[in-house]
């Protein structure tokens, strides 16, 4: 297959019938370990003990990589241990169901899809199935396999601290060290034949701020989303790849600590109207609405890519010969869904000639029910009170707003939002100053998290908010758990106490 060609990617567990296809991936990954693969009875028993930690990542419905773990006791890592002590020669039989920390067996990414960031897909996985099994950690014996250019110059404790200051490059330990991993000690003797790395390794531990010593109280689910927003500078770019560039650098910030949402602004790619300018303004828009296509599939490569959910601003885009502002939500298993702005403004109508959509709905996503509403649309009630009867838990405002009142009706209409409809609001806007492009010369906002209005948020409603006027990101984290305590004890219950007895609001 195609690798660069991507239509879908899933993360799934490891089944057994996925046996001939996992050889197959780990003899193409292992070529400097001859016969380093796993047999398939192996394979059988850690389905059999622990399934959850055994995962695949498909491409296409081709297996990409994989990652293998079990539970350990702590004390089975203390002092020295090898890889055959840690699965007790195999046979898994090291398991344990109530023990403290997991412990990472294999993962490994097939060489024709490196470079898309899938092994940080398996990492969060583990990690995010550390936190909830309410483990202290994950500990691995992590190879060094450029170790063996430098044996004889200098150890592994001088050789790790090198890789560390960024004076060596190694991939498997660059890798780990990027998400999050921290070396505690070297092991000896760790993987019999791993030339490579002179069987040594690198114990690497990542600790679970989450963890709670057990108790005869139950633990709460963990429902936390992180937001990712951009608050996008206007600026003049020379083309395209300039503009998405720009759009990756700040994907790359946000999916660096662990978003599961990256919002851009409304009309966000404006500045590529500059080579229209002497165009009428109508004529202009249209000539941006040609790049709109080639945008959406960039994103959606970037989101999986980046393993994170995009939802793109909005864009114009030339429907059977009319225009529409649109958006797409990009997610990060390769599907994209499309969204319309319903209510253009005044101005939009008048000098570009927009229309308005007709599609409206809430998304479903692996973080719940997303709900996106561009700009003006979010100064409707009814489109949000939709959504929220369609089960929206977080509804995205991508918004262009020229002036401070223009602004600001965008930003109460927001806070009203989220005190109707029990949810959390995330908007983000662009700032600065477009000249050489007509009816776009200058931007303002303060892009911003907002909440209800009840004890367990802040009082005023706003989780984060960016500084205004300034090229940044705001990256915030919403508790889901909680809107579902709001909606059954708050002190005042929005979606519950509604009279249906004296109106009703459908959708036509």
């Amino acid at each position: 297959m195609n690798p660069h060609k991507i239509d879908s990617i899933a993360l799934e567990l490891l089944k057994l019938s996925d046996y001939q296809e996992l050889k197959k991936a780990m003899v193409s990954s292992y070529r400097s370990m001859p016969d380093a693969y796993w047999k398939e009875a192996q394979i059988e028993t850690l389905i059999s003990k622990f399934p959850e930690g055994q995962v695949v990542i498909k491409i296409n419905g081709f297996l990409a990589g994989c990652a293998l773990s079990i539970i350990v006791h702590e004390d089975l890592l203390e002092g020295e241990h090898t890889y055959v002590d840690v699965t007790e020669n195999f046979t898994f039989d090291s398991h344990a169901d109530d023990g403290d920390l997991l412990y990472g067996i294999d993962v490994f990414i097939k060489p024709e899809f490196r470079g898309l960031r899938l092994g940080r897909r398996l990492y969060d996985y583990r990690k995010e199935l550390c936190e909830k099994l309410n483990l202290k950690g994950i500990v691995f014996g992590g190879r060094i396999p450029n170790y063996h250019r430098y044996s004889d110059q200098m150890s592994p404790k001088e050789y790790l601290e090198k890789v560390r200051m960024k004076e060596i490059y190694d991939p498997v330990l660059n890798f780990q060290l990027a998400n999050d991993f921290h070396p505690s000690r070297i092991l000896t003797n760790y993987l019999e034949g791993d030339k490579a790395s002179k069987e040594f390794a690198v114990m690497l531990e990542w600790n679970n701020v989450y963890y709670e010593k057990p108790s005869k109280k139950p633990l709460p689910n963990k429902t936390i989303v992180r937001l990712g927003l951009i608050q996008w500078q206007m600026r003049l770019y020379e083309n395209l790849d300039e503009l998405m560039q720009q759009a990756e650098y700040f994907i790359d910030a946000v999916s660096g600590y662990r978003s599961d949402f990256a919002l851009f602004p409304e009309l966000f790619n404006a500045p590529l109207m500059a080579e229209f300018n002497h165009l009428s303004e109508a004529d202009a828009v249209r000539g941006l609405a040609k790049f709109t296509d080639e945008i959406r599939d960039r994103f959606s490569k970037l989101s999986v890519a980046y393993n994170i959910n995009i939802v793109t601003g909005s864009m114009p885009k030339m429907i059977e010969n009319k225009l529409f502002n649109v958006g797409y939500l990009c997610k990060r298993d390769g599907t994209v869904e499309h969204y319309e702005k319903l209510h253009v403004t005044p101005l939009e109508s008048r000098v570009w000639g927009m229309q308005g959509g007709s599609q409206l709905m809430a998304f479903d996503t692996d973080c719940g029910k997303i709900g996106i509403l561009i700009c003006y649309d979010a100064e409707f009630p009814e489109l949000s009170r939709i959504l929220a009867e369609q089960g929206m838990d977080i509804l995205f405002i991508p918004f262009l707003t020229d002036t401070q009142n223009g602004y600001s009706r965008v930003r109460h209409c927001a806070m009203a939002r989220a005190i109707e409809n029990e949810c959390y609001v995330a908007m983000a806007g662009s700032v600065g100053n477009l000249p050489k492009v007509h009816n776009m010369d200058m931007q303002y906002a303060q892009s911003m998290v907002i909440t209800p209005c009840d004890f367990p948020f802040p009082s005023n409603g706003i989780k984060a908010e960016a500084t205004p006027n300034t090229e940044m990101t705001l990256i915030a984290d919403v508790d889901l758990s909680l809107l579902r305590e709001l909606n059954e004890f708050g002190s005042v219950r929005n979606l519950k106490d509604r009279r249906k007895d004296l109106f009703e609001l459908r959708k036509k």
